[in-house]
């Protein structure tokens, strides 16, 4: 994510556009009880995406708002189930052999695509390729590295032949890895492993980009896509498991102002919302209220090829300065954890300890330090004032908000002046990924259940990087927990490496991921995975 997601994220999270017309095609089917029960008794879900999906390709649309959709659109060999962990989905079983290494999936029979081809072997190996192709360009590539031969192909040092994913025939996929990988089952449940209908998108480049020329092989169909505005989706006739399918259809509204999203819950237009910061204390003890575990971040990235930000201990001072606990207990007030390390609660290490627990924290606020080292990066640099600053944020009145607060603290502690400037999500992505900016709002998403996931986005050159960071000795560390079969040893590697990554402090954690939304009493079975997306495959409305 996970981006993001990433960018990647948050997520929990961290992905906005402007446009609240989604209302009419969110609100068309309640009555005017407001409880939104549909008149002709069908399951109609009334969900908020916030946002128009960036892509719903599945290499390419690296972020929450595009995958949360795509979760339930198409699936992969595996599925997360209701406990969180991997589960037979398209691939009807695997054997492992014994090293480790090889993986031997079996397609179901049944499985098909929404246009009623049969889901091939050579599907998943089309699409898989197609991520690692370093033509396609996708951010979520360097999931595949796990892959024999994925790393290099994507890289420009190897061939397509050489990635160790083969279909030896129509219901058979073989897949090798560099390592044993005890997530393997739960990373190929993430989108970017889903498979793509070679046929289709052959035929038509722009395959994913309108509902009539869509193709999924998922839960369901998308039958209905207004850009900016709404998306829906209807149960699919052709998927493998449709009888465990209750709802008929979901609608998405795209409205990214979350006061805009609580008043259309509570006049029955959506079936669940966001708690506004400003509400949580009052409706945080509401029976509507659901709280879920979320694997993922909000965080600041710093540009180290800008200045003042190429300095070390400059960087150092600015995150000593921010006071995560002050963040959570007076601007998102949601019950989130200050985030005063990378990886998150949750995760196990070895020996089944917390990862986090185990790390412990690896950066607190220190007012006195942050003056200090303020101090000390500007004589390095013989700054006798810094070079003005721009925080740059996606549009978006809790990114505002929590900008805002940052400035202050800034200010308050170290006596800097910090522009602010706001950027529509897609360009701001965009940019983001591009090193335009000098400092600017993050989040991450976990794609899969492993601290790796979060560590390996800090590696040179990695698409999720998006500071200029670079370190020999983290990217050897990653490279050696990867590769390291010891869990134990593995997991110390990986403690290392986090440390590192504060010793150079690319980043300014803020919280940890919680995540709060209200539901009717009526829906029941949706499913939100503390890593992954939102499951509608067992949701229904009573």
């Amino acid at each position: 994510m996970k981006t993001w997601w990433s960018g990647l994220i948050v997520m929990v999270v961290s992905v906005m556009l402007f446009g609240c017309t989604a209302n009419e095609q969110a609100g068309q089917n309640a009555n005017a009880d407001g409880k939104g029960k549909e008149s002709n008794q069908e399951q109609v879900l009334k969900l908020n995406n916030e946002n128009e999906p960036t892509s719903f390709d599945p290499p390419t649309g690296f972020n929450n708002v595009s995958w949360q959709a795509l979760n339930n659109l198409m699936e992969g060999l595996t599925r997360l189930g209701a406990d969180h962990e991997p589960e037979a989905a398209s691939a009807e079983k695997w054997s492992i052999s014994d090293d480790g290494k090889t993986y031997t999936f079996t397609i179901r029979g049944q499985a098909k695509w929404s246009n009623g081809d049969p889901l091939t072997a050579g599907d998943f190996e089309y699409a898989w390729k197609r991520l690692l192709d370093p033509k396609t360009g996708s951010s979520a590539a360097f999931l595949g590295y796990v892959i024999e031969g994925g790393e290099e192909f994507n890289n420009g040092k190897g061939s397509k032949d050489d990635v160790k994913v083969e279909a030896l025939n129509d219901k058979t996929l073989k897949v090798t890895l560099t390592s044993p990988q005890k997530s393997f089952l739960s990373i190929v449940s993430n989108p970017a492993f889903f498979p793509v209908n070679q046929k289709v998108a052959e035929g038509n480049p722009k395959w994913h980009e309108e509902a009539d020329t869509f193709v999924g092989n998922g839960p369901f169909k998308l039958t209905e896509w207004k850009h900016d505005e709404s998306l829906a989706m209807e149960k699919s006739d052709t998927y493998w498991d449709k009888k465990t399918v209750k709802l008929d259809k979901v609608t998405w509204a795209m409205v990214n102002d979350r006061n805009t999203d609580y008043q259309m819950f509570q006049s029955g237009e959506l079936d669940t919302a966001y708690v506004p910061a400003e509400m949580s204390e009052k409706l945080m003890g509401s029976d509507e209220v659901k709280v879920f575990d979320q694997a993922g971040l909000y965080f600041y990235r710093f540009n180290v090829k800008m200045e003042p930000f190429q300095n070390e201990n400059i960087r150092k001072a600015f995150a000593m300065a921010v006071d995560q606990q002050e963040l959570v207990d007076y601007v998102t007030k949601n019950g989130e954890k200050p985030a005063r390390a990378f990886v998150s609660p949750g995760l196990k290490g070895s020996g089944g300890k917390d990862f986090r627990e185990e790390g412990g924290d690896v950066v607190t606020f220190n007012a006195d330090e942050a003056k200090k080292l303020l101090e000390k990066g500007m004589k390095e640099e013989h700054y006798k004032k810094l070079p003005e600053i721009t925080l740059t944020y996606s549009t978006k009145p809790e990114h505002k908000k929590m900008a805002e607060a940052v400035q202050q603290q800034l200010k308050s502690v170290l006596n800097v002046n910090v522009k602010l400037a706001n950027m529509e999500w897609n360009t701001f992505l965009e940019e983001q990924k591009a090193l335009k900016f000098q400092f600017s709002q993050s989040s991450f998403l976990a794609d899969y259940a492993d601290p790796i996931n979060f560590l390996e986005s800090f590696q040179t050159d990695n698409s999720m990087n998006r500071t200029g960071w670079s370190s020999k000795e983290y990217d050897q560390l990653i490279k050696a927990a990867k590769h390291e079969a010891d869990e134990g040893k593995r997991n110390e590697l990986m403690h290392q490496a986090e440390k590192v990554l504060f010793e150079g402090m690319p980043i300014i954690p803020v919280y940890f991921y919680n995540q709060v939304h209200l539901e009717k009493e009526n829906v029941k079975g949706i499913i939100r995975h503390p890593v992954g997306y939102i499951e509608l495959k067992w949701a229904e409305k009573t």
